[in-house]
């Protein structure tokens, strides 16, 4: 802007650098903005502006300040804000520079950008295509098989177009697996031999781990991690007769601590400094009671926690100066007979624990007060250590450790509340009575029989982080709570100031929140004693979060404040997890399943998993627009449009309709006197390892003006050799203006891929030139049905000419898309709805079967099979899906020439791909009677607002108990945006008249919200449409096994 005095003279902008295709853009603060993107990722840019700064080198690319998701931004993302000032001034961090007007009286004004975070995309998902991963296991069964396969999607749009590969579940890259039958437990240790080692320029997350200690059945195995495993058990003094129950380290990795059944030992490396054998809170004679034992063990530095069998607890208390422990009963559970189901020590770590500042007088905390892990001698305040108990009851209570004085308690944490609190800070009446009742309390059972079998909370890294509370129901659940402070008012102080005689210093201004968790197939936890589940990780690959083991094992890692869930079904149940950094894996971990193998694993680092479904983006600098699975040569075929400058006599030299390109030659040329131009291509790419990119096999450009509409894989009966052969399909258009007869190609090539190496060779075997646009094509029992315009003709191969044999050519008017099953078809118009026709070979006949005789804008079709049933599923630019089906022998069906509904639903979103997948049969399918229970598909489908859904076909009496409790969950829930269910999920015809249909769609997303209110109200619910929870919860848990296709 120049200016003098008040008047502004004049304005000039200059472009500064490229960026993602932008929708929106807001400043945020005086330093930063944000770009919104609907056809790329959504960036957070921090941008600085000085003066004198230097500018761009003329060699510098335009390319240069394109901001796209990438490693180096992952490992961005990680480092703490005050880090930000010094990605300003060095070349790495994607930093670009624009200047102002070069004026010589004014100064030269600089901007510096800096991406400080990304809202990665997949959207708009145009096509799909189902493949097999390049790690697959050949071996693999059942629900394991699933994870081989993944979804590679067409996504964005011009230079933000890219593949997306998305991943419904977790498959690690194995490094290395042996056999070893019976585990029951592995935990990884470190060892630092002086305190020297401990100094702060050593990261702690880059010490190698220093022995690897195996649990089985009757004995224990030890290994040295260091550089290759090597068992180095008859060395070391460890517990090797008998299994072990946990391991870990203290005293800042200097001592390391072997729980077994009955005992525990102190080992600096391989050798042992102190024996602890374990009393029962209830022996007077300070004996081991015969049957209890150890159940299960938490440490937090300097202090591990011990669940024995009998619902008791007992304390390690740590003396860091000399390394040793001593065991303590907790004054809490002396003389009292409460049982304990789950408990956890969590450590509030310093400088600026956060559970202090939810504290009534925070400044009496003194914490751990010694520098535990310090090399300069100095005192430290290494944060404050809290237990968390909950009892057989469901009660919670949050203690100070060691002395175990109640900070927090929460009535009965299995209901699952919205929100939990202090129980005295909102009802101090309760305090008079608790100590009365808890005898009986903690022996009583919570009704259902539901009860927590494992507790744990953690903070992970971050100077605006909160803790995260974690509780694994005995039917599987888990219950995932975030904490967060809340002022309390002025009243409240003062009821709770009446009762600082008995609570001196409780967390009055602390609450939890439940988060919501992914859908995941949950598995009931066994009775008796079993091994611990959750294990918490804070590097594996960068990442943070705890795995769940178990038969339905799953990752819960931490975004942003915010929990992903990726199962892990590749392997089946695993017994046992933990982390590994070695020479040999990087950050990696190792598991066994319960059959025995020990996997070492990393996980795939060009991932992303902050996403609903892992996924991974491979760019191609243009806009995707269709995608085939070459399944025989695991290739995909995508056609690819690019946009080309091209001088302007050119590009109408091309066209007839000269009035056309008088018109866009003043709209849209360039100063240079060019013209963009969409060039299409075909290009043949080849997935390559997890660790590295996908390769470009072959390319096969399309002439001038010709844009590639379909491309398929086709199986074609060759009537020459009487062979099958599998050939790639292309159907082209050419666009010349209106003026022009439409026309278009049929191309076929042969894909050939060399064994020895990665070459592919494409060949075409033919290319003929049609009337009308090629808009589809599909395969029908070795024949190739094309859609040309508005006909629908079907050709026999003999290996050199496609000859036609059938066709059909009465209403369509664009064919959008062609689907076939058996001899049966399933086409889509742009405007006259779908068309149901059958292929016969006898005769050479293409019949219609029936249509449907309302207006409909098709965007997408495909057959749905339940059994022996066939239903007909559209959707259609308002956003509705509708289930047809054909029954030719009811009145309303005009004597068969009429498609009946069936069901529609409103998605609210634009589906632009259908894909049928077969359901995995679940426990209700195994004992249902019947034998075609297995031939039953769900349809995979892709918006174009980059989400991915499922339809899936139900049982009668499934769908009728499921229908009912929808209908009383309209009422029971709070719904997004007020959206209620009833009239948003009805059909939307845009004012068009329309016949309403059957009401046979349940809604999951409606469905999955009864997991998350409190468990009275779930059980009410139940017994108002007549059935259980237990049931309820069946039904969604084999509807998530079932619809598991990836």
């Amino acid at each position: 802007m120049f200016h003098c005095c008040r008047i502004v003279q004049r304005l000039e902008l200059t472009k500064s650098r490229a960026s993602v295709l932008t929708s929106d853009i807001t400043t945020i603060g005086n330093s930063l903005f944000f770009l919104g993107s609907r056809l790329g990722d959504s960036l957070l840019v921090q941008y600085n502006s000085g003066v004198g700064a230097p500018t761009l080198t003329p060699d510098v690319k335009e390319e240069v300040g394109d901001i796209e998701s990438d490693a180096p931004l992952t490992k961005r993302l990680r480092r703490s804000p005050s880090d930000a000032l010094q990605d300003l001034v060095t070349g790495d961090d994607l930093s670009f520079y624009g200047t102002g007007p070069n004026n010589a009286q004014s100064a030269q004004k600089t901007f510096t950008f800096a991406v400080r975070d990304s809202l990665l995309n997949v959207g708009p998902l145009k096509d799909f295509s189902y493949g097999l991963r390049i790690n697959a296991d050949p071996n693999a069964t059942g629900i394991a098989k699933q994870s081989n396969y993944e979804l590679v999607c067409c996504s964005g749009h011009g230079k933000n177009g890219a593949l997306s590969v998305l991943q419904q579940s977790i498959r690690p890259d194995i490094i290395t697996q042996e056999s070893l039958p019976g585990c029951k437990g592995i935990w990884t240790v470190y060892h630092k031999n002086l305190r020297s080692d401990s100094s702060k320029g050593a990261a702690d997350e880059d010490e190698y781990h220093a022995y690897l200690i195996i649990s089985l059945e009757n004995r224990t195995m030890v290994l040295q991690t260091a550089n290759n495993l090597e068992e180095v058990t008859e060395n070391v003094d460890y517990y090797v007769q008998g299994s072990t129950i946990a391991a870990g380290n203290l005293f800042g990795r200097r001592r390391v601590i072997q729980i077994f059944a009955r005992g525990a030992r102190i080992l600096d490396g391989a050798f042992m400094t102190q024996e602890l054998s374990f009393k029962s809170s209830n022996s007077e004679a300070g004996a081991v009671s015969e049957g209890t034992i150890v159940s299960s063990v938490s440490i937090a530095d300097p202090y591990v926690l011990l669940r024995m069998t009998d619902g008791s607890i007992q304390l390690l208390v740590g003396d860091p100066s000399t390394c040793s422990l001593s065991v303590t009963i907790p004054p809490l559970f002396e003389s009292s007979d409460k049982v304990v189901s789950a408990c956890t020590l969590y450590h509030d770590k310093g400088p600026e624990p956060w559970l202090r500042k939810t504290s009534t007088d925070a400044w009496l905390s003194t914490g751990i007060g010694e520098a535990i892990d310090g090399a300069d001698g100095g005192t430290h305040d290494q944060g404050d250590v809290y237990c968390v108990l909950c009892y057989e009851n469901g009660n919670l209570e949050i203690c100070d450790v060691p002395n175990f004085g109640c900070v927090f308690s929460v009535d009965k944490l299995v209901s699952g509340k919205s929100y939990i609190q202090d129980t005295f800070s909102h009802d101090p009446v309760k305090l008079t009575n608790k100590y009365s009742e808890d005898v009986g309390n903690g022996r009583k059972e919570t009704p259902h029989g539901i009860k927590v079998v494992e507790l744990s909370m953690q903070r992970w890294g971050g100077e605006h982080s909160r803790p995260f509370l974690f509780g694994l129901l005995s039917d599987g659940s888990v219950l995932c709570y975030h904490a967060y402070i809340y002022e309390v008012s002025e009243n409240a102080s003062k009821a709770e100031g009446n009762l600082s005689s008995i609570s001196v210093s409780r967390l009055r201004n602390l609450r939890f929140a439940r988060v919501a968790l992914d859908t995941y197939a949950r598995e009931d936890t066994p009775s008796g004693i079993s091994s611990q589940r959750i294990t918490i990780f804070k590097n594996v690959g960068g990442l943070q979060g705890f795995f769940l083991s178990g038969s339905r094992p799953a990752w819960f890692m931490v975004f942003r404040e915010r929990i992903r869930l990726h199962p892990q079904v590749c392997d089946g149940p695993i017994a046992a997890f933990t982390v590994l950094h070695n020479v040999n894996c990087n950050h990696g971990f190792i598991y066994i399943t319960s059959e025995g193998a020990l996997k070492i694993c990393q996980l795939p680092s060009l991932s992303s998993y902050d996403n609903y479904w892992p996924v991974q983006k491979i760019a191609l600098k243009g806009t995707p627009h269709q995608v085939t699975y070459f399944s025989e040569k695991n290739l995909y075929s995508i056609i690819v449009s690019v946009p080309v400058l091209k001088p302007i006599n050119q590009v109408l030299s091309s066209l007839v309709d000269h009035e056309a390109g008088n018109q866009f030659e003043h709209d849209n040329l360039n100063s240079d006197g060019t013209y963009p131009v969409e060039e299409y291509e075909i290009r043949v790419m080849e997935p390559e390892k997890s660790t590295g990119p996908w390769q470009t096999r072959a390319t096969i450009p399309m002439q001038s003006s010709e844009n590639a509409l379909t491309v398929r894989v086709v199986t074609l009966f060759n009537t020459s050799t009487q062979r099958n052969e599998t050939l790639l399909a292309v159907g082209t258009a050419y666009a010349q203006g209106e003026d022009v007869a439409a026309r278009g190609r049929v191309l076929l090539y042969s894909v050939e891929k060399n064994s020895d190496n990665s070459q592919v060779q494409v060949s075409e075997v033919y290319a003929k030139e049609l009337k009308g646009a090629i808009s589809a094509l599909a395969s029908l029992q070795g024949h190739l049905l094309i859609a040309s315009g508005p006909k629908i003709i079907l050709h026999k191969w003999t290996g050199s000419d496609l000859n036609g044999v059938a066709f059909y050519d009465v209403p369509p008017l664009y064919v959008v898309s062609l689907n076939i099953v058996k001899n049966f078809i399933l086409l889509g118009d742009i405007h006259k709805s779908i068309y149901f026709l059958s292929w016969k070979e006898q005769g050479s006949q293409l019949n219609l079967l029936a249509k449907d005789f309302g207006p409909l804008d098709c965007l997408a079709t495909e057959f749905l099979i339940d059994g022996s049933t066939l239903s007909l599923t559209v959707s259609d630019d308002q956003k509705n899906v509708q289930i047809f089906y054909y029954a030719p022998k009811m009145s309303e069906s005009w004597k068969g020439q009429k498609l009946l509904s069936r069901a529609e639903f409103h998605v609210g979103a634009h589906i632009t791909k259908f894909l049928r997948l077969q359901l995995l049969p679940t426990s209700a399918d195994r004992t249902a009677p019947g034998s075609d229970k297995t031939n039953r598909f769900g349809l995979l489908f892709g918006t174009l607002d980059g989400s991915i859904g499922c339809i899936a076909p139900l049982e009668e009496l499934t769908f009728r108990r499921l229908q009912s409790l929808q209908k009383k969950l309209v009422d029971a829930v709070a719904h997004v945006a007020g959206l209620n269910p009833r009239s948003f999920r009805h059909f939307s015809s845009n004012g068009k008249a329309h016949r309403p249909g059957p009401d046979s769609i349940v809604d999951c997303e409606l469905l999955s919200d009864y997991e998350m209110l409190p468990l009275e109200d779930q059980v009410d619910i139940a017994q108002q449409i007549g059935t259980t929870r237990t049931q309820i919860i069946s039904n969604l848990n084999d509807l998530t096994l079932g619809t598991s296709f990836l």
